[in-house]
């Protein structure tokens, strides 16, 4: 048995129906409905990766990617701010003891991670002074507590950290008007000149490295995978639920579509079955990959404790082929399934759209994630600030 295996069962295929009916009001919204939020807590996704003496499960690490894989078969947006949501109780879970246990209080919480250094922190008695703007808060119409990056301190001495701060010390900006991706109302959020104490600070170059405080506190396994591995393959797993959920629309599509002009039948046309089958063949050869990494970094982390540089590069540049090989997927199959799917209540248009925008995300960057793997693979240096 692989760790991919052992996932607890926390999302239903009816909660996967509700969220489809829900897709094209949560784009209209621009957010998720707050029914979805109330399903999905109550679901027990949040506390999948809760350490266990907060109430979680504390599930092994790769238990969190079968679940946001089937929300995607409903929407996008829900699978991508879902997803994200679980991992950041995971990344709370990172920081000291004191951090955990003001945050965890209540349990679960929702939290956006916005994790480029686009603020700075000057030091004062007890903690930082932060200030500064960042935008991709996933997940912040719905938020109790918000992580930014930051850096701290001044000159040769400045070094890269997250903070977690209450949602009510920023201020967010209503700027998600996008051609994809809507419902994940991932605005931009604002922190002026805000005290945060010491312990609500935890260091990049650890979390990094699968060394953190909570790693210490837990002495679990889920609490050592490198963060950047963590985050490209949870992030991959919209895309690739999405691909799945676009192969089996074009395939339900040809058994009723009459093609215009001709008046044959398309499932009848040798070329639209042997395109369904290449697509299908081809989600699932990117989905086995990105498991199979998955279970390496857990016997890694099992095994050493800690995962090497190569495979970290490896993890990220395997989400970033799953994205990339996803989206063509979807380019194919919309350009195979007529004009008709292009509008706007066909569920497949809504998908390309997304994807176009999911494969933007700075980890899925497919020449630098690639560049970095390979890097590895012939033993070159890579920068101190490279993301693996």
């Amino acid at each position: 048995m692989t760790a991919t295996d052992s996932a607890p069962a926390v999302i239903d295929a009816l909660f996967v129906e509700r969220i489809a009916e829900r897709a094209s009001i949560t784009e209209e919204l621009r957010r998720l409905p707050d029914e979805t939020i109330a399903e999905a807590r109550s679901s027990g996704l949040f506390e999948l990766l809760l350490p266990a003496r907060y109430g979680g499960t504390q599930a092994p690490f790769p238990a969190v990617l079968e679940p946001v894989r089937q929300l995607a078969h409903g929407c996008t947006s829900t699978a991508w701010t879902l997803g994200f949501y679980a991992l950041h109780n995971w990344m709370i879970a990172l920081f000291g003891e004191q951090a955990q246990d003001e945050i965890f209080a209540g349990g679960a919480v929702l939290a956006p991670a916005p994790l480029a250094p686009s603020g700075r922190g000057e030091p004062i008695d007890g903690g930082y002074r932060i200030t500064g703007r960042w935008s991709w808060a996933t997940g912040v119409m719905h938020a109790d507590w918000v992580l930014v990056g930051v850096l701290l301190g001044s000159g040769s001495s400045m070094f890269p950290a997250l903070a977690a701060l209450p949602i009510t010390d920023v201020t967010v900006a209503d700027v998600w008007h996008t051609a994809g991706m809507r419902g994940t109302g991932s605005n931009d959020v604002i922190v002026d000149d805000v005290f945060v104490p010491a312990h609500r600070i935890v260091s990049v170059p650890k979390v990094y490295a699968g060394d953190s405080p909570g790693a210490a506190v837990h002495a679990s396994d889920t609490y050592r995978w490198p963060i950047v591995s963590a985050l490209a393959l949870t992030a991959c797993m919209p895309v690739l639920g999405t691909a799945e959920r676009v192969v089996g629309l074009f395939g339900e599509r040809l058994e009723g579509r009459i093609l215009a002009y001709g008046g044959g039948a398309q499932k009848d046309q040798p070329a639209a079955k042997m395109r369904l089958s290449e697509v299908t063949m081809r989600v699932a050869a990117v989905g086995g990959l990105a498991l199979s990494v998955a279970d390496d970094i857990e016997n890694a982390v099992s095994r050493d404790g800690a995962v090497d540089l190569r495979l970290r590069a490896r993890a990220r540049a395997t989400a970033a082929h799953v994205v990339h090989e996803c989206r063509a997927v979807i380019g194919d199959v919309l350009g195979a399934a007529g004009a008709s799917a292009h509008f706007l209540d066909n569920p497949m248009q809504r998908a390309r759209r997304d994807v176009d925008i999911v494969a933007g995300h700075a980890v899925f960057d497919y020449d630098v994630s690639r560049e970095l793997d390979g890097a590895l693979h012939v033993g070159a240096s890579l920068s101190p600030i490279a993301m693996v």
